[in-house]
């Protein structure tokens, strides 16, 4: 047999290299990224144990498990003895853990910036291949009381129905909120379809009584802010 396809298996690991016995003596915290992994792959090949084949993915990621949850099955699986289950399980693991996230209570007490808007925004939207448009609704301090999703569209657009974005707040009782959508070219500039539903909508919040505090554009690697470029 090719000594290639000869795995490593729990037992042969040595102590140092038994993340399962580290987990259950110590807790999950106390393992690295890599010795994670090596749970979820359990076995590494004839020249590589699970964590040291876990060390080099991690690495080959930049030490980033954003950058590791964006690898497809197809790249994950070009690592000798990642198969396609192997990589499935990988990124399953990864999936959970940004959905995880993405329900985890908002650290900040309130509103205070753009910035804290984007912070907040951009786990949901930044990653999409697809426009999507949000709205955040805010209590009267400013408090986030919901995020709510209002249309999906395709990769250069996205229709909203202003009748259904504040339907959504009256019925959370917000008295404020904040408008996002992404752009997946990575293209920060607002379109003119951008500034004219940004326009409908605070002129619709006026009547209301809902303030439209800012609108923003939100790629991976940035955000555009109406209310920053003194458009609202």
């Amino acid at each position: 047999m090719d000594e290639d396809h000869i795995h490593f298996s729990i037992k042969e690991w040595s102590l140092y290299d038994r993340p399962r016995e580290k987990l259950l003596h110590k807790g999950s915290a106390s393992l690295s990224e890599a010795e994670l992994i090596a749970i979820l792959i359990g076995s590494g090949t004839r020249k590589m144990s699970a964590v040291d084949l876990s060390r080099l993915i991690v690495k080959d990621a930049g030490n980033s498990l954003d950058t590791l949850g964006k690898k497809s099955l197809k790249q994950l699986m070009s690592y000798k003895g990642i198969g396609e289950a192997k990589a499935i399980t990988i990124a399953a693991a990864l999936e959970l853990g940004k959905r995880r996230a993405m329900e985890m209570p908002v650290q900040l007490p309130k509103i205070t910036s753009s910035n804290d808007a984007f912070r907040i925004m951009q786990p949901i939207l930044g990653e999409l291949p697809h426009e999507e448009f949000w709205v955040m609704l805010l209590d009267n301090s400013h408090k986030v009381v919901e995020k709510k999703n209002i249309s999906i569209g395709g990769i250069t657009g996205t229709l909203v129905d202003t009748r259904l974005v504040f339907k959504k707040a009256i019925e959370a009782g917000a008295v404020a909120m904040i408008l996002s959508h992404n752009h997946p070219s990575g293209n920060l500039k607002p379109s003119m379809q951008d500034k004219s539903l940004t326009v409908k909508l605070v002129e619709a919040g006026k009547l209301l009584d809902i303030k439209v505090l800012d609108h923003l554009i939100i790629t991976q690697q940035g955000y555009y802010s109406f209310a920053d470029e003194g458009l609202m």
